[in-house]
């Protein structure tokens, strides 16, 4: 028998706990093969191989499957010599699986020792969910039969049940007919068989007498094309049911061999073992296919994460050209930067405290704010509508790219059109980091003013007029400004950096226009950086770890070592 150190059952649940965590939301080309992969692969561990690694004395788990009215249950019951399973009438059914076995084994299955996700029942049929179980004095000790449902039900429950079962067993009577030999849903089941190693007998039913060598022998030739030359092929002939029976002579050769089997144990722990070996062997494989599929998923997010990104940074230079190109200096901005500059008011009020008192009490008198604050409130405006612009157009651009994207959609999801533009509460946000920015530039000009001569200056001109000056020539760039724009906004601004430089000298305006420039480019990336944060955690949530392929593979090797052991 194959040894069951604790080092191969460590290793053989470490595998299992990997494949189990392994994330395959996304999209891919190989995501739904992968998922019923890493299923089986979880399914066959628990279900069959850490439970008989722990008992390798059990009795013999015989799982007959097959396609649907192929006579599973009808061979069940003749097998038994009584109706312990009901034949399924209408199509599909949903009863419960049924495993008979003796009265000494009942310890053996009546627990979660094996497939421990179904609960188990007795005396009757307990649902989908439930496996029922039949204890009978005359089954044989040291063998279990079980009625799994139809491997090719149109219920998907109901197929993926027979796989699981099929998966758990020692051994596997596969039922067919001789109409549907042929079919391509059981050879899919065989072929896994053989890829995995599992001991297999084939019941051909319903085969017409004068065809019984004919037809045998086409399917033995099958059997041996696909590498399962050694599975046992028994023929049962279309003769009328006794009782609801077989007869005796149809079924007595495959009773006789299941029941050899129990009685030797040198024999039963052969299949045994055959099976377990073929299970563990097929492990490593699996595990690949899976861990291939992780790195696909990998490839998913990443480019996922890449239309995000390209979208965004779009955006930024979108914001940068913006605030470099002077097309901020239009509409309700020039506006305001006319009216501050005036015809010569501004250069005598910054001269004289009379001017700013007269700003003060016509204000107070009008309502109107003072000619600085109307124009910093412009720039507020027209910066945070350039923001929300840039953010506006970088979601959309996001959620176009990621439609193209295979795995696109699925995440996108019914959330496609609130991501398809910037957060509701992004233009609220925008306008507290633009007036940050501006508060920033006033401590910027208060910074510069330190000095006894700029001070003296400075509180004669006034911070807040200096510092709408310094705003405006970060944005004095006028390429993106037309014609007499040109010379209202950036003739004018070029009086106010003389004025600058005449308070704090040349290199320290260049610095100020340049660090105020600065700190609005680290705002701006900050708010764009929050709008792609909501692409990247949908991607975040669902993409597998960067090691996970490869801790998937490291595990696989660790159950080859252990084996070793």
């Amino acid at each position: 028998m194959i040894p069951s150190p604790p080092r191969l059952t460590e290793a053989l649940s470490a595998l299992r706990d990997q494949v189990a965590a392994v994330p395959l939301a996304l999209t891919t080309t190989g995501r739904d093969d992968a998922v019923r992969t890493a299923r089986g692969v979880t399914d066959q561990i628990d279900d069959y191989l850490l439970p008989r690694l722990r008992d390798l004395d059990a009795p013999l788990l015989t799982v007959v499957g097959g396609s649907t009215g192929a006579g599973k249950s009808t061979l069940v019951n003749s097998l038994v010599g009584a109706p312990v399973t009901t034949a399924g009438v209408l199509r599909p059914t949903t009863r419960a699986p049924v495993l008979v076995c003796a009265r000494a084994d009942a310890g053996s299955f009546s627990g979660d020792r094996v497939l421990p996700g179904l609960a188990r029942v007795t005396g009757g049929d307990g649902g989908p969910g439930t496996l029922q179980l039949v204890v009978r004095d005359d089954v044989p000790a040291g063998l279990a039969v079980l009625d799994a449902p139809d491997v090719d039900s149109v219920v998907t429950a109901n197929r993926d049940l027979a796989g699981q079962l099929l998966a758990a067993a020692d051994l596997w009577v596969f039922v067919t007919t001789a109409a549907r030999y042929a079919d391509a849903v059981p050879w899919d089941l065989l072929r896994t068989a053989e890829q995995r190693g599992t001991a297999l007998a084939v019941v051909l039913d319903r085969v017409p007498p004068e065809a019984t060598a004919e037809i045998s022998a086409d399917l033995a030739a099958m059997l041996r094309a696909a590498g399962l030359s050694s599975a046992r092929l028994f023929v049962v002939e279309e003769r009328p049911l006794e009782g609801g029976r077989l007869p005796e002579d149809q079924v007595a050769p495959l009773r006789g061999w299941l029941h050899g089997l129990a009685a030797d144990q040198e024999q039963r722990a052969a299949v045994v073992r055959q099976t377990l070996a073929g299970a563990l062997d097929s492990l490593q494989e699996r595990t690949t296919a899976v861990a291939a599929a992780v790195e696909e998923q990998r490839a998913a997010a990443g480019a996922l994460r890449e239309a995000a990104a390209a979208s965004y940074d779009a955006a930024r230079d979108g914001v940068d050209q913006g605030v470099r190109s002077g097309s901020l200096l239009r509409g309700e901005v020039l506006a305001r930067w006319q009216e501050f500059v005036g015809t010569g008011e501004w250069m005598r009020s910054l001269q004289t405290r009379v001017g700013r008192a007269r700003d003060r009490v016509a204000a107070a008198l009008t309502g109107r704010p003072a000619p600085a604050e109307s124009l910093q409130g412009a720039l507020e405006s027209s910066v945070e509508q350039l923001l929300r612009a840039e953010a506006d157009r970088a979601a959309e651009r996001t959620v176009t790219a990621w439609r193209a994207l295979p795995a696109g959609p699925g995440l996108l999801g019914d959330r496609e059109r609130e991501l398809a533009a910037a957060s509701p509460d992004f233009s609220e946000a925008a306008a507290v980091q633009v007036r940050d920015w501006q508060g920033t530039v006033l401590d910027l000009v208060r910074s510069e003013g330190a000095d006894k001569r700029s001070r003296a200056r400075l509180l004669s001109w006034g911070v807040s007029g200096t510092g709408a000056v310094v705003m405006v020539a970060v944005f004095a760039q006028t390429g993106g400004l037309l014609g007499g724009e040109v010379a209202v906004a950036g003739g004018t601004t070029a009086v106010g950096q003389r004025v600058l430089e005449a308070v704090f000298g040349d290199a320290a305006v260049r610095s100020l226009a340049e660090r105020a420039r600065a700190d609005l480019g680290a705002r701006s990336e900050a708010l764009l950086r929050y709008e792609q944060d909501r692409f990247d955690a949908l991607v975040d949530a669902v993409a597998p770890q960067p090691r996970a392929a490869e801790e998937l593979r490291a595990a696989a090797a660790a159950l080859v070592e252990a084996r070793g052991a």
